[in-house]
């Protein structure tokens, strides 16, 4: 326990203890957005389709430009393109909200739902992009790096947890209106705050590439299989959101529904924070391995669930899963991404979670208006088993690129370094061996 603290420690060492305060409020508004835009639309035109339609535009803004603003901020460093987009996404979210009000017609609206989902500055990747450069810059070792991962991790969990309760308690206290209104104050304060942090020049412009220099290298494929390992999680999110919404339904108890959704958050973000007591010799492969196994076994469960308890215990217990994919799919990406380019792949890593969850959403809401909750719960087994198939196929690299690996034999050609055991390289080129 003292040597998790003192791991810890380091980490606010190296970012200060402002910069994580800032970073966690300044992506709040992504977790408030979409709940909140479906609800003002909702009560403001009276019509869930039009809601629906509304809140799908924003997911969809920011399934497709949250990794160009990852590649821009790449390219030019966090300050101007979060400074950028904070305020694009003010003045979007305000002309969302007054839209809504004034009852302007769907398709105005939903196209400022786009805006608002296009222009998010996805706050999370980018701190977690930040926090790693300056534990690389510090020469900081792997487990300084892997707590870096999980207290980014417990943020993102925490915020997805307030953020539509947040948003929930306006709706009852005032006005949903005001939840969204809210998170375009958060996202103008704290955003700005977040790009004006000193830490930002840890992500300055790097320099230029040479005309005619080598093109960039294709992503290895253990980052297209973390992606979709992201999406299948997000698909979980999105069936046990619907399940969770059909079984409470049914019980008579619709308004427990956020309550149930945001134990398993709590659960979540509990795990994620011990993370950083694993030890380095437990690789970036297993733990995959274990939590996609884990959150197959724990959601099996929910199949045979059917009273308000019992959900809420299996819902809780699933949860202690999440957090632990999510970091080591994080993880795995900063491992094997070139540092030049990994703001990008971290925004496409978190844009893929909310690609899945947008899509099962729906797919598992239709299921249990027609074949009760437990279809919906079985997408989210279906994803569950799906994400461990990939766990189980995908070669990983067992060190980080660059990292020493075993001296030449004397029987191996000059250079040439020894493989690593199967199933530990990707086997795709030459700077993966002798790992």
């Amino acid at each position: 326990m003292v040597g998790t603290v003192n791991t810890y420690r380091k980490v606010i060492a190296l970012t200060g203890p402002l910069l994580p305060f800032v970073s966690f409020f300044a992506r709040l508004p992504v977790a408030m957005s979409q709940f909140g835009s479906v609800l003002l639309v909702a009560r403001t035109s009276g019509s869930i389709a039009t809601a629906a339609l509304v809140g799908g535009a924003l997911s969809c803004g920011q399934v497709c430009c949250g990794p160009v603003l990852g590649r821009l901020a790449d390219r030019h460093g966090q300050r101007v393109v979060v400074l950028a987009a904070a305020a694009v996404n003010a003045v979007a979210t305000a002309a969302l909200v007054a839209g809504a009000l004034g009852h302007l017609a769907t398709a105005p609206l939903a196209a400022l739902g786009a805006v608002t989902g296009a222009s998010m500055p996805l706050i999370g990747p980018l701190a977690r992009t930040r926090s790693v450069a300056l534990a690389h810059r510090a020469g900081s070792g792997e487990s300084v790096v892997g707590a870096v991962h999980s207290l980014e991790g417990t943020l993102d969990e925490t915020s997805f947890v307030l953020g539509p309760a947040l948003v929930g308690l306006a709706s009852i206290v005032a006005h949903p209106a005001v939840a969204l209104g809210g998170a375009a104050v958060l996202v103008a304060g704290f955003g700005a705050a977040f790009a004006l942090h000193p830490t930002a020049a840890v992500t300055a412009r790097p320099p230029a590439r040479p005309r005619g220099g080598a093109p960039r290298a294709r992503q290895p494929r253990v980052v297209h299989a973390v992606r979709g390992s992201l999406a299948l999680q997000g698909a979980m999110f999105g069936a046990c959101q619907a399940g969770i919404a059909a079984l409470t339904l049914a019980l008579g108890v619709p308004d427990q529904a956020a309550v149930v959704y945001a134990a398993m958050g709590v659960a979540s973000a509990a795990v994620g924070i011990c993370l950083g007591a694993l030890p380095d010799r437990v690789g970036l492969r297993l733990r995959w391995r274990a939590a996609t196994g884990a959150a197959l076994a724990l959601s099996v469960p929910l199949l045979f669930t059917a009273g308000l308890w019992p959900l809420y215990l299996v819902v809780t217990v699933l949860g202690a899963a999440y957090a632990p994919h999510l970091i080591t799919a994080f993880a795995l990406t900063e491992r094997v991404v070139e540092p030049a380019r990994l703001g990008e792949a971290t925004a496409f890593a978190a844009s893929s979670l909310v690609a899945g969850q947008a899509l099962a959403l729906p797919l598992a809401g239709r299921l249990a208006e027609s074949h009760g909750p437990a279809a919906a719960f079985a997408v989210a087994v279906g994803a569950a088993g799906l994400a461990l198939t990939l766990a189980l196929v995908t070669r990983v690299p067992s060190a980080r690129p660059g990292a020493p690996g075993p001296a030449p034999a004397a029987d191996r050609p000059p250079g040439k370094t020894a493989g690593t055991s199967a199933g530990e390289s990707f086997g795709e080129s030459a700077a993966y061996a002798g790992r």
